[in-house]
């Protein structure tokens, strides 16, 4: 079973990770496996927000 996509907790993650990323106490591997998730993160919102587009375009004529 698929687990609904958060968009405010996907946002949220994406700024912690961009506060990690330019710590520049993170190391480089550490930074490597937080591009890998933002990359997913932004994937998921991409989706999130186009569906929302196509519901909204959708509901225009009614």
């Amino acid at each position: 079973m698929e687990q609904e996509f958060d968009y405010t907790k996907a946002m949220a993650r994406l700024e912690e990770i961009a506060a990690k990323v330019e710590d520049p106490g993170t190391s480089l591997d550490d930074i490597a496996g937080l591009v890998k998730e933002s990359g997913e993160l932004i994937k998921g919102c991409r989706g999130y927000l186009r569906t929302v587009r196509e519901s909204v375009e959708g509901n225009d004529g009614q």
